[in-house]
């Protein structure tokens, strides 16, 4: 917690901190999720605050993707125009996440496949924003149980830090890789879950022989929260999606 403390102290003023008008900056004791690269902290009953750790990190584009999504009707958490710098302000979702539904038997591990692979036709049915590419299409690129919130609504994907525009088939290649990364990394107890998950992910997807898994692999690499081990999983991870997607 002290880089959050060292964070909350060196702000000038409220506004200047959090960039939400009228309130006080977050406190180490407001935090409620954090993940490789930010913090969640809660405003009040309504909102949340994410804020990255790293120093000049923007979240101008994330929110405008989620904003031009949202009038399309794709299920992502409502925007606070005040949000600015490393910080978005968010409409506070209740709800678990996929990955806590499915452990507390909320739903099964091929409902949760369904429920990804419906996520991700969804997302590639609406228009990119800036790409020139008529086939291009806006990526999310992490898409996977912890970024996906199980609400009353509906599922609500969020977490879209990676998002960039490119062809459909490099998001359903990330999906698919995370996934099967976690399915050789998990507990034992876990393996057949998550691989039951990734099957149904897969399931009816004729086209999986020609996803730019390599290219999603490089990505995955190239991450600089990925550890040495994590990065040794890649290339058996891309061999059992293929696997997968035979049987």
């Amino acid at each position: 917690m002290n880089d959050l403390a060292v964070a909350n102290s060196s702000a000038e003023s409220p506004d200047e901190e959090n960039g939400l008008a009228g309130n006080s900056p977050v406190r180490p004791d407001q935090l409620i999720g954090a993940g490789r690269t930010a913090d969640v902290f809660a405003v009040d009953e309504e909102w949340v605050l994410r804020r990255y750790r790293h120093q000049g990190a923007d979240t101008a584009e994330e929110a405008a993707v989620m904003a031009h999504l949202a009038r399309w009707g794709y299920p992502v958490p409502e925007i606070r125009p005040d949000s600015k710098g490393p910080d978005l302000v968010m409409r506070r979702l209740d709800g678990p996440t996929l990955v806590e539904a499915a452990l507390a038997g909320q739903v099964t591990a091929v409902q949760a496949g369904a429920m990804l692979a419906g996520l991700l036709d969804r997302l590639h049915e609406a228009p990119a924003r800036l790409a020139a590419d008529p086939g291009d299409r806006i990526l999310h690129l992490d898409l996977h149980p912890e970024n996906v919130m199980v609400t009353a609504a509906g599922p609500m994907v969020i977490d879209w830090s990676n998002t960039v525009e490119g062809p459909p088939e490099l998001d359903w290649a990330m999906s698919a890789l995370i996934l099967a990364q976690v399915a050789l990394d998990a507990p034992a107890e876990l393996v057949q879950p998550v691989r039951s998950l990734l099957s149904a992910l897969l399931h009816g997807r004729a086209d999986v022989a020609s996803w730019p898994l390599e290219r999603a692999g490089d990505m995955r690499a190239a991450n600089p929260t990925m550890s040495p081990h994590e990065i040794g999983l890649i290339g058996e991870a891309v061999a059992l999606v293929r696997a997968s997607a035979e049987r």
